[in-house]
């Protein structure tokens, strides 16, 4: 049922939970210790998951700022989907580190990505247009650090959430190249209508190469928009984005996670 709120009607698309990560940059020989970041400089990805409530689905993001766009300046930013499991142990293999070879500069070693949050989000339609919201809340750490703070991870928030129509052709900055977009069945191509964006359907970011622009908008959405998204007082030994990706320490520093602190 919409939710009337003064006057702009909200409608809940789809609730889960979020998750934020990062992977620092890459280290310059194989063999060394897992390579630390000190700050935000040394982020070499960052990642989004939404895990949908009620479906075995992750959706792993891929964000093109390296953080979440800054709110109170509506910034905008672009991102897309770089995997799409319902297996989370095939999504913790994507997120775990390894070595790879290159022609011009040898052995390379990707480090381990780092947990750096996690909340309950929902998509939601907001006003007549029936523009979708990416809304969050945030459950661990349960104080911000310095980590959360330089990657724009907030409290709670709320971002403009739009897909882009791969049939048109133009390139969003820093986009995908056409092979790599998503390739959508007709019946959800036709959801886009012949718009360059979709506003409203978010099983859209069921597939690989659907890009997105997220544009800030606000700090205080649950009051705003007349939402509780009922967030758990988290742990350690409850945190889903360990149970649920197998984000383990041993193979995983937690500490971004917990303490807010860089690795």
């Amino acid at each position: 049922m919409p939710k009337d709120t003064g006057g702009a009607t909200v409608k809940i698309l789809e609730q889960g939970n979020i998750y934020f990560m990062y992977r620092p940059k890459v280290a310059k020989k194989a063999g060394a210790e897992d390579i630390e970041a000190e700050d935000s400089g040394d982020v070499g990805r960052f990642y989004m998951v939404l895990k949908p409530d009620g479906r075995t689905l992750y959706r792993l993001f891929v964000l093109g700022r390296k953080r979440m766009p800054n709110v109170r300046e509506h910034e905008r930013s672009w991102g897309f989907v770089a995997m799409v499991s319902d297996d989370p142990k095939e999504l913790e293999q994507e997120l775990q580190g390894h070595t790879y070879s290159t022609k011009t500069r040898g052995q390379r070693q990707q480090p381990t990505t780092r947990p750096a949050g996690e909340g309950s989000y929902a998509i939601a339609a907001i006003g007549n247009r029936r523009q979708a919201h990416l809304i969050y809340v945030l459950e661990l750490p349960r104080d911000r650090g310095e980590v959360q703070k330089e990657l724009g991870i907030k409290t709670e928030a709320s971002f403009a959430l739009s897909i882009k129509n791969p049939e048109k052709g133009q390139r969003t900055a820093g986009g995908l190249k056409e092979a790599q977009q998503a390739d959508y069945p007709k019946p959800l191509q036709e959801r886009f209508r012949n718009r360059r964006f979709d506003t409203e359907h978010p099983e859209l970011l069921d597939y690989e190469g659907a890009e997105i622009i997220l544009v800030g908008a606000r700090t205080d959405p649950e009051e705003a928009y007349g939402l509780d998204l009922e967030p758990e007082q988290e742990d350690q030994g409850t945190a889903d984005i360990i149970k649920d990706l197998r984000m383990v320490q041993s193979r995983h520093p937690i500490e971004p996670l917990f303490r807010g602190e860089w690795r």
